[in-house]
């Protein structure tokens, strides 16, 4: 079973931002990271993810920059994401505004 986008949409940011907690990477490499780590639940489509990018560019929770060929080892530009000490902060907000939702919502939930 996967989940639905609309669910999980106001977590998309946090999502991404975890994985550029651990060091800069590009946007299909987060893509992979975040299938990965879900197991095949999540996959997020390729225009939530560069939407996600730029509103976040936006809100200066990240940096983009561009490696040359010679720095990503495969011959091509790449643009690369990393999170700034503001994305950071969100982050950690995030995560405290996810452990009371899932509080609230649990309550409702019957297995």
């Amino acid at each position: 079973m996967a989940i639905s986008s609309d669910v999980i949409r106001g977590y998309n940011d946090t999502m991404i931002l975890s994985v550029l907690i651990n060091g800069p990477s590009y946007g299909y490499q987060i893509s992979k990271e975040i299938r990965r780590i879900t197991e095949e639940k999540y996959v997020m489509k390729e225009t939530t993810l560069y939407s996600a990018f730029t509103r976040m560019e936006k809100n200066g929770y990240i940096e983009s920059y561009t490696a040359d060929p010679g720095e990503t080892g495969n011959g091509k530009k790449r643009t690369y994401y990393r999170i700034t000490d503001r994305g950071k902060a969100y982050y950690k907000e995030k995560c405290s505004e996810w452990i009371l939702t899932r509080e609230v919502v649990g309550k409702f939930i019957v297995p």
